[in-house]
This record gives C-alpha cells, sequence and structure tokens, in this order.
C-alpha cells in the first residue's frame, strides 16, 4: 500500500515515550507559524482563536503538515483562526446536547444499550472544530473512584451492554489507570462490549504500548477502537504501525472523519483516505456532518455537497469502503443517516 510520508523524522526506529511527545507539544500559535514557515501576519491572525480555545499540537502530527503551506490540509485542523470568535446565527456550545444527556458526572446516556464515559479531560491535539470545544472538563471524573455514581448507575441499568470511553481522549490515561478503570467496567455482567474514540493512535502513534495492546487483548469484553482521520496525509508508516499492532492483539478497528472545508471536501481526498483505511483493515465508519458548534462554522460543507461527494464515492469503491454521512441531532434517540 502506498503510504503517504514527510520527513524521515516522522518515522522512529525508537518512538520518543508518548507521554514526552505531549509535554514537548507546540502550544503557541506563532511557534506553530514559525516552525512551519509561515507568515508573522497568519499568526498574529492565529492568536485571537487561540485565546478563546488553546493551541496544542504534538511533534509527530507537526512533522506530517507541509512547511510554507497555509492551506496544508493538516495545519487548518490545529491553526486558530480569526473567524473562530465570530459564531454564526445558530450556533451552539453544546451542539449535541451532551449536557441534557449526562446522567452523572462523567456520564453521558443518549442511545439505547450504551453509555458514555468521560474518561479524560484532556487531549493530545486541539482539533479546531472538536464539538466538545466547550465542554466543561472541570466537572468531570479526574480519579477512578469519581467514577463510583456514574458506575453505579450503569450496574443498575441492565439495558446497557456497551459502554464507550470518550473525552477528551481515553488513551491520555496512562496504562495502569486506564487498565483499573477497564476492570471496574468489565465487572459489571451485562456490559459485553468495550468501545475507546481515540485520536491517539493518529497523532501519537507510540502511544500504542504493548502493555496497552495486552491490557485491550486480555479483558473479557469485546473491544472496539474508533481511530479519527480526516485526510490520507495523516496516515504515515508509525500510524499504520499503530493500527497493525492493535488489531494483532484482537481490537476491531473503525474510523470516522468528519466532512471539513478545506481538508477533505474533494472525491479524490475521501476516495484516496478510504483506500488507505481498508488497506490498513481499519473500516470507514462515519463521515460526520460538522457539528455547528460555536467557533466552528468556518468548516462547514453544505450537506447537498456531502451528498453529492457519498454518490460519486459509490461510483467508483466498493460499498464496504463508503463510510455512513450522518449527523448528530441533540434529544435524537440515535445518529441521523443522511445517506
Amino acid at each position: 500500500m502506498a503510504i503517504v510520508t514527510t520527513s524521515p523524522d516522522s518515522v522512529r526506529t525508537t518512538p520518543q515515550p508518548w507521554q514526552a511527545v505531549v509535554r514537548s507539544a507546540i502550544r503557541d500559535p506563532a511557534v506553530l507559524c514559525r516552525r512551519l514557515d509561515l507568515p508573522a501576519s497568519l499568526a498574529a491572525q492565529a492568536g485571537v482563536g487561540h485565546r478563546q480555545f488553546r493551541t496544542f499540537v504534538p511533534e509527530s502530527f507537526l512533522a506530517r503538515i507541509r512547511p510554507g503551506d497555509p492551506q496544508d490540509p493538516l495545519l487548518l485542523q490545529v491553526l486558530p483562526l480569526e473567524q473562530e470568535v465570530n459564531p454564526r446565527p445558530g450556533d451552539m456550545r453544546d451542539p449535541v446536547g451532551d449536557a441534557a444527556a449526562q446522567r452523572a458526572p462523567g456520564l453521558i446516556h443518549k442511545y439505547h444499550g450504551r453509555a458514555l464515559l468521560i474518561a479524560r479531560g484532556v487531549c493530545a491535539i486541539h482539533c479546531r472544530y472538536c464539538f466538545r470545544r466547550h465542554f466543561p472538563y472541570e466537572s468531570a471524573p479526574l480519579t477512578t473512584d469519581q467514577f463510583d455514581e456514574a458506575l453505579q448507575i450503569v450496574r443498575n441499568d441492565r439495558s446497557l451492554e456497551e459502554i464507550i470511553l470518550s473525552g477528551g481522549d481515553p488513551l491520555m490515561m496512562v496504562d495502569d489507570k486506564l487498565d483499573e478503570l477497564i476492570q471496574l467496567i468489565e465487572a459489571i455482567p451485562h456490559v459485553i462490549r468495550l468501545r475507546i474514540h481515540t485520536r491517539l493512535p493518529v497523532v501519537i502513534p507510540s502511544r500504542v504500548t504493548e502493555k496497552l495492546c495486552q491490557l485491550l487483548q486480555h479483558t473479557g469484553m469485546s473491544v472496539i477502537m474508533v481511530a479519527h482521520i480526516n485526510h490520507p496525509q495523516e496516515i504515515d508508516e508509525s500510524v499504520q504501525q499503530a493500527i497493525a499492532r492493535l488489531l494483532r492483539h484482537g481490537v476491531l478497528m473503525l474510523n470516522q472523519s468528519v466532512l471539513l472545508r478545506g481538508v477533505n471536501d474533494r472525491l479524490e481526498t475521501l476516495v484516496e483516505l478510504s483506500r488507505h483505511l481498508i488497506d490498513m483493515n481499519c473500516l470507514p465508519y462515519y463521515l460526520h456532518q460538522l457539528d455547528r458548534v460555536a467557533g466552528a462554522g468556518h468548516f462547514e460543507v453544505p450537506q447537498t455537497e456531502g451528498e453529492s461527494l457519498i454518490r460519486q464515492m459509490r461510483e467508483v469503491l466498493p460499498g464496504y469502503a463508503i463510510p455512513r454521512y450522518v449527523r448528530e441531532v441533540a434529544g435524537e434517540s440515535a445518529k441521523q443517516l443522511i445517506m
């Protein structure tokens, strides 16, 4: 398979420990622009959006961004812009209704049979289109014992057979703490599936440690991991190896993307992404219509364009390689299938 690569430094023979990659992440948009040889005027504009939602870009992701290109599709996902402080009419701080669906601190229950735990309130990258960019993470549990109330609700609700770990990013938990939380969930007899939504195998592939793979393999639950890749340029050899390692340990790999203006709103991009995912045995699962979160309106692609892209994908790809085009509507009992 042809994997997009950039610099030889983007793939390390001995990967840097993932915690060190987190600690060294770029937190200043001026530094981000300087490292990528971008105009100083762009850095000044980035400072406006940065004050509302902080910049956070790990070096492992930075290595895949083309220097000197203000329109690079990976850069657009992480560079703050002035437009972020001017929300459009209809934009919301909580577009998917998380607050109304919260049954306990850190426990969100929207859909029958499954509930979501905010396992960690921090991420390994700050995506500018994030639907939880305004989420009150300070109210989410910080330690394992603070999940007691949420887990007791799960124990008492026998309709719940799947727990989704989300955030933030659940893989920002160190292996021991993640293992401890998973064991508490596994001890609930009617919970038979564990789903993990994470960006870490993509932005910091070294997070996929042997210890992580072992603890996921040895749980008694079925484990599904939903990665988040929006553009084929995000896939380098280190990402491919991380996903292969998870697959070898029995983790079912899915991918979800968000349809983003200037990032992946071209047929060629979506087709290439689906082909790369299938060749890695990672099933294209969802293509999300952008959630109308305040600060991300400049990313929105009209639904009619999304529908046209899906129709065109059907002409060149097998059915299993085409993601479900969906949107989330607050208060609904399931995601709405657009195509």
